[in-house]
C-alpha cells in the first residue's frame, strides 16, 4: 500500500454476511478479492451475480465488478490485498460456546501464505467469537502458520459486524458505531481507515483490546434479546388485562431516554442465526467464569415459552383437526432465513397437536419444508392458503401480506379468526368479515 491509497482487502469466506462485505467495500473505492473454498461462490462472485439473497447484494456487485474478483486461492488473495477481514462460522458446539474450527482453519491458509508475502499485513477476525479466543486460540494460530509475531509486521483485530440478515448492505454502509478490538495501534488505525472510507456516516470506532470487544459483541446481542423478552412478557400480561394494549404501553416505555424504543415490541420470540446462540452463549460463559447471568437465562426462557404460549392461543379459537393457514416461515421480513424461526416452530407444534397447518412465505418456503418435511402443507398460493383455512395465523410481518383481499376471509355464515402476531393487518379494513386479533392487546 502506498501513502494516500486505500488499502486492498480481501474477504475470506463469502456467504451471507462476507459478500456484502465485499460488494459493500468495492462500492466505496476498494480493491477487493473474495476467497472461499466454495468453488460456485467464487465463480458466481467473478461472474456478478451471488445465490444469496439479501437486498441491494447483486446490484452492489454488478455496479462494482472492475473492483471485485474472487479465487480460491490463498496465496493470491494474500498478494493482492493489505488487510484480510476472516468472516466465515462460527456454530455452536454442545455446551453452548461457538467452535473456532473455521477460524482455526482460515489462520492456517492465511499464515501459510503470509509466508510468502514481504511487508506488514492485517487479519481482521469478523466472525463472532467467545471472549478469550482472540488471545487463546486465535493469534497463536495465525503467528505459528505465518512464522511472525504480531506487531510491527502483522496486525490483528477482532471487528464483528451488527447487521442482521435482509438489511445487511444497510446496516454496514449506516452504522451506529464501529467496534475495533486492536493487537495494537497501528492496526486499528488502519482498520479504522478502512470503515470511516467505507461507512456512508461517519460513525464513532470504539477501539479496545481483544476481550473487551469480544465481550461487547456478545453483551449487544444479548442485551437487545433481553428487551425483546421483555416486551414479550408484558404482552402475555396484557393479553390477560381487559382493555390494555402492549403496543400502547411499549410505546410510552420507548419514549424514556433510559430505556428507548428500538426492539421494545410485544410480538413472536427471536430467532435467526445470532440472537438466540448468542443468548446461550452468554449464559454459558457466565457459567464457566462463575459468575451469575440470571437475566440472560431468564430472557432465553421467556423465548422459549413463547412457542407454548402461541399454541395455547390458538387452541382458544380452533380444535384440533381443523385447517390453520401460517403465513411468513422466515425469522423476519426479507430474508429466506429459518434457523430458529418461531414461526416454524409454531407450525411443527401445531401440527403435532392435530391441527391441518398450510403454510406459506414468499422466500423461505422451501427451506422450512425442509426442516418441517410432511407435518405441513406448503401453499401453493397465498389467495389459496387464505381462502381455504379455518383460522389465519400471520406469524411474519411480510410487506405482501398488507396486500391480503378481505374478500379472501369470507366465510358462509361466520367470520374468520385472524392472530395477526406482528399488527400486520389494518383491523378496520377486515371488519366485515374478520376478527383481526393482536397480540398483547386485552380480550
Amino acid at each position: 500500500m502506498t501513502s494516500g491509497t486505500l488499502p486492498r482487502v480481501s474477504v475470506v469466506g463469502l456467504g451471507k454476511l462476507g459478500a456484502p462485505l465485499a460488494a459493500v467495500l468495492a462500492s466505496r473505492g476498494f480493491t477487493v478479492v473474495g476467497l472461499d473454498v466454495n468453488k460456485t461462490f467464487v465463480d458466481a462472485m467473478n461472474a456478478g451475480k451471488m445465490p444469496i439473497v439479501e437486498p441491494q447484494l447483486n446490484e452492489l456487485i454488478a455496479a462494482n465488478k472492475e473492483r471485485l474478483s474472487a479465487t480460491m486461492d490463498a496465496n493470491e488473495a494474500v498478494q493482492k490485498s493489505d488487510a484480510s477481514f476472516v468472516i466465515v462460522p462460527t456454530p455452536s458446539d454442545s455446551t453452548g460456546f461457538f467452535s473456532n474450527r473455521f477460524v482455526l482453519q482460515a489462520m492456517e491458509t492465511l499464515g501459510k501464505a503470509l509466508r510468502n508475502k514481504k511487508g506488514y499485513h492485517m487479519v481482521v477476525i469478523t466472525s463472532t467469537v467467545m471472549p478469550g479466543t482472540m488471545s487463546a486460540e486465535i493469534a497463536p494460530a495465525l503467528e505459528a502458520a505465518s512464522g511472525r509475531k504480531i506487531g510491527p509486521e502483522l496486525g490483528l483485530c477482532y471487528n464483528p459486524e451488527f447487521i442482521a440478515l435482509g438489511s445487511v448492505v444497510r446496516d454496514m454502509l449506516y452504522p451506529d458505531s464501529i467496534l475495533v478490538g486492536q493487537s495494537d495501534p497501528k492496526a486499528g488505525d488502519m482498520l479504522a481507515t478502512i470503515y470511516l472510507q467505507m461507512c456512508e456516516t461517519k460513525p464513532p470506532v470504539q477501539r479496545m483490546n481483544w476481550v473487551s470487544a469480544e465481550l461487547t459483541k456478545i453483551s449487544v446481542n444479548t442485551y437487545v434479546t433481553t428487551k425483546i423478552s421483555y416486551a414479550n412478557m408484558l404482552a402475555d400480561i396484557c393479553d390477560r388485562l381487559p382493555g390494555a394494549d402492549v403496543d400502547v404501553v411499549t410505546k410510552a416505555l420507548g419514549a424514556d431516554t433510559r430505556i428507548g424504543p428500538k426492539y421494545l415490541k410485544g410480538a413472536m420470540g427471536y430467532g435467526g442465526p445470532c440472537f438466540p446462540r448468542d443468548n446461550v452463549a452468554f449464559a454459558a460463559l457466565a457459567r464457566k467464569l462463575g459468575a451469575r447471568a440470571d437475566v440472560a437465562e431468564a430472557t432465553d426462557r421467556i423465548n422459549n415459552f413463547q412457542i407454548e404460549r402461541l399454541s395455547n392461543l390458538v387452541a382458544k379459537f380452533a380444535k384440533a383437526g381443523t385447517r390453520i393457514a401460517l403465513l411468513g416461515l422466515s425469522y423476519k421480513p426479507q430474508t429466506p432465513v429459518v434457523e430458529e424461526s418461531h414461526s416454524v416452530k409454531l407450525a411443527a407444534n401445531l401440527a403435532d397437536a392435530g391441527y391441518v397447518v398450510v403454510v406459506h412465505d414468499p422466500l423461505a418456503q422451501d427451506a422450512a419444508l425442509a426442516v418441517l418435511g410432511d407435518k405441513v402443507v406448503g401453499a401453493s398460493s397465498l389467495e389459496g392458503a387464505v381462502r381455504e383455512c379455518d383460522l389465519l395465523i400471520v406469524g411474519t410481518g411480510w410487506p405482501e401480506y398488507k396486500n391480503i383481499d378481505p374478500a379472501w376471509c369470507k366465510r358462509d355464515g361466520q367470520r374468520l379468526t385472524v392472530l395477526d402476531l406482528w399488527r400486520t393487518l389494518p383491523a378496520e379494513k377486515f371488519e366485515a368479515v374478520a376478527d383481526i386479533l393482536y397480540l398483547g392487546s386485552g380480550r
